[in-house]
């Protein structure tokens, strides 16, 4: 069977009658012919990464939001067939991992307070990248982030923010400030080829979550631009006044004519600077008008990132 030959099928029923089934060896045979297909196939798609890989001529290979979007789009094509979804899912991310690994060395960054292998994020980090993909687990996010900064990872995985967080759980703070840091500082310096640290995804893309998965919620982030999946949401971050509230904050992004999701705010103590990390619906750029048009900021508004809106799966 040559590379390009279809999958083998089953024959059709003759008209009127069902054929004997057949035994357990004529399907041992064709389950054969059916996985050496398929890796016929797999070894294909390779040869077509490698021409992808030689025309972009370097740089981080990810592109999360082709990604999501391949995703989207199988899933669709798999609704109603026999293979369960979570298998789709499981499957694809393998193969995406292994052309990952094929364009050269990748590795991820993990900020997981304790720094255990057994933590969520962790976790979550190797479901979404692969079995195989090397991690480099840290305690905090920001030695995490500096792996990315250093070119030691390619990205870095992070516990989604909180409101109640503080110190260096703050990190997407290190993101907004990337512009005012050294370049010596390796905690949120973003040199890697040139470009910002943003956040790239967000994990975990499918839901529902089977038993076993990790419970958690996760930001990526890389020092690429973020890419539109066609479905997306961007964070953005923003300085205004500390007694600026909430729901002035909102009413001010709502009038400047732009949706809202969640705002999580932080201000120290007496400083007359807060800040906020706000995710906006839509892929938005960062000289969007409409951001200009925000009322009371101290300072443009700065682009975080951006990443495909997880899928929420309602079929078994």
């Amino acid at each position: 069977m040559s590379s390009t030959d279809p999958l083998p099928r089953a024959a059709p029923e003759t008209e009127g009658a069902r054929l004997p089934p057949r035994s357990l060896e004529a399907l041992r045979a064709e389950l054969d012919a059916i996985d050496d297909a398929l890796l016929a196939t797999l070894q294909r798609r390779a040869a077509v990464v490698a021409e992808v890989a030689a025309l972009k001529n370097g740089g981080v290979p990810l592109r999360p939001g082709r990604e999501a979007a391949i995703l989207r789009r199988l899933l669709g094509k798999a609704a109603g067939g026999p293979l369960p979804r979570q298998a789709v899912v499981r499957v694809w991310r393998e193969i995406l991992a292994g052309s990952l690994a094929q364009q050269g060395h990748f590795a991820v960054a993990v900020g997981e307070p304790g720094g255990s292998q057994k933590g969520a994020i962790g976790l979550l980090a190797r479901e979404h990248f692969g079995a195989l993909t090397p991690l480099h687990l840290h305690r905090s996010a920001s030695q995490a982030i500096g792996d990315v900064a250093a070119g030691v990872a390619a990205v870095v995985v992070l516990p989604l923010p909180a409101e109640e967080d503080a110190g260096s759980a703050l990190w997407w703070t290190s993101l907004l400030h990337q512009d005012r840091m050294s370049p010596g500082r390796a905690e949120g310096r973003a040199d890697l080829g040139g470009g910002r640290i943003h956040i790239i995804a967000r994990l975990p893309f499918w839901a529902p979550r089977p038993e076993g998965a990790p419970r958690a919620a996760a930001f990526v982030a890389a020092a690429i631009a973020p890419d539109a999946s066609g479905a997306d949401r961007t964070l953005f971050g923003l300085e205004f006044p500390a007694e600026t509230s909430r729901a002035r904050l909102a009413s001010q992004i709502a009038a400047a004519g732009l949706s809202a999701g969640t705002i999580l705010l932080r201000r120290e103590g007496e400083q007359k600077i807060a800040q906020a990390l706000v995710d906006l619906a839509g892929f938005i750029a960062e000289d969007d008008p409409r951001l200009a048009a925000i009322e009371g900021l101290l300072r443009p508004a700065v682009r975080l990132g951006a990443y495909a809106e997880p899928f929420e799966d309602d079929q078994p």
